[in-house]
């Protein structure tokens, strides 16, 4: 598919789809055009990059656990770095601060949303 229809169908601009290319995370084939060529599993490979950039990870990291995605994503490109399990349980334990905290905000504010709303009125004629 073309890049527009990998647009449509990830979510993510034609911009950033180019971005990503340079960054080293897509890899898209060329057609003789010289136009990119996507396929199912450059598909399944930006919804996983789309994953790891919204929880917080930077482009670089991401490129360099590239290696290590499960199933269809996973790249050709070699065996990650020997950081990145590392790396990995950094971030998935800033994630899990990152979790505990929002919980803990939500909570405070079902108290706060709790204490502003008014009691229900007492059913009958007021005097």
């Amino acid at each position: 598919m073309l890049i527009a229809a990998m647009s449509r169908r990830t979510g993510v601009s034609k911009r950033l789809l180019r971005y990503y290319e340079e960054q080293g995370l897509l890899r898209p084939g060329r057609r003789s055009s010289g136009y990119r060529e996507y396929g199912e599993e450059d598909v399944h490979r930006v919804r996983f990059i789309k994953v790891l950039l919204a929880a917080g990870l930077g482009t670089r990291t991401v490129a360099g656990l590239m290696p290590l995605l499960p199933g269809p994503c996973r790249a050709a490109e070699g065996p990650a770095g020997p950081g990145a399990l590392t790396r990995l349980r950094r971030e998935r334990r800033r994630i899990s601060d990152a979790v505990t905290d929002l919980l803990a905000a939500r909570e405070a504010l079902d108290a706060v949303i709790a204490a502003a709303v008014p009691p229900p009125c007492a059913a009958g004629p007021v005097a």
